[in-house]
């Protein structure tokens, strides 16, 4: 999918399971991909996909029983996995900057936002508290904080849903990381405020030349936003393409189905199709393909022969055992 390049971050066969080996659950199945400089890549699926424990695998950032049981995240080649505590906090925030879903949890209730985004900079930098301090105001006045020297002294719970999100971005980016991971940024915000947030993410994203790996169930956004697209369903990618392929010229059935069921990108004249029955439970996938279940183009083998993400045509890689029949077939 990438010519090696200008590829900042590289996945490799990420496995991540919560429980044990006998009881418990693999939420992320083998996932593979790389971030390129100054580009964005969506992740998208339906919620409990696998999209968030993914991006929690890559940051280390896994709460107990969740844990990394096999592959490679390589960073400037270094895989992550094989750092200690100590080595993998001097990534976070220096190197790979995080914005989380929820700002509210995510900030310190306790401690003005300057201190908390000022406590980055002096972790990662010789920046004194003094400078620090400073800096901070800088980069909330770049996140579109107006009165950022007086707000600087302000707590999370005196900024409004969309000023927090812009306060997390700002500790994000504040020591000019070489990839920035948005974990559905948006989610909890009203429209307007989605298209602020996320226009402001796009223009730190290019001003810094970052890599971009945007978390979401919003293709609207992912139209708007991306550059590549993977498709997660059941702890799997299924469909990698770049965003105009993957929107006009969509090949897995769930791919398909979720295009189908969003208003303003399926086609207008037809009526939106939700998609039919459930995400399979993972304690107990079912054999073969795990969209089987639901898809309405399944034959038997579907149901006997686990398909394996394989290269369609340049660029684009799917999952799907009719689909590979047909790549075969011309």
């Amino acid at each position: 999918m990438t010519d090696g390049s200008d590829i900042t971050l590289e996945v490799k066969n990420l496995t991540t399971r919560f429980g044990s080996a006998k009881t418990g659950v693999t939420v992320v199945d083998g996932v593979s991909f790389s971030l390129k400089r100054g580009r964005t890549t969506a992740l998208v699926g339906e919620s409990g996909c696998g999209k968030s424990a993914t991006a929690l695998s890559v940051m280390q950032l896994l709460e107990p029983p969740g844990e990394v049981i096999a592959g490679e995240v390589r960073l400037g080649g270094v895989d992550l996995m094989r750092l200690g505590d100590a080595e993998m906090a001097e990534v976070r925030g220096r190197r790979i900057g995080m914005v989380f879903q929820d700002p509210m949890t995510s900030l310190n209730p306790l401690l003005p936002i300057g201190d908390q985004i000022a406590e980055t900079l002096t972790a990662h930098t010789d920046l004194s508290r003094h400078e620090a301090k400073q800096r901070a105001v800088d980069l909330l006045t770049r996140v579109g904080v107006a009165d950022a020297g007086r707000r600087v002294h302000d707590y999370p719970h005196h900024f409004s849903g969309g000023m927090r999100q812009r306060v997390l971005i700002a500790a994000a980016i504040s020591c000019s990381p070489e990839i920035i991971i948005a974990d559905e940024p948006t989610t909890a915000l009203d429209v307007t405020v989605q298209a602020k947030i996320l226009r402001l993410l796009y223009d730190l994203q290019q001003a810094m030349h970052a890599s971009l790996l945007l978390i979401t169930h919003d293709l609207g956004v992912v139209a708007a936003m991306a550059d590549e697209v993977i498709v997660m369903y059941a702890g799997r990618i299924v469909e990698r393409a770049d965003v105009d392929t993957l929107f006009h010229r969509p090949r897995h059935p769930y791919t398909k189905a979720l295009l189908a069921c969003v208003e303003g990108i399926s086609d207008r004249a037809a009526a939106l199709e939700p998609i039919q029955g459930m995400a399979p439970d993972l304690k107990d996938p079912p054999p073969g393909c795990r969209f089987a279940p639901r898809c309405p183009s399944v034959r038997d083998v579907c149901r006997r022969q686990d398909p394996r993400l394989a290269p369609y045509s340049a660029r684009h890689d799917v999952a799907c055992l009719l689909v590979g029949e047909e790549a075969a077939n011309g």
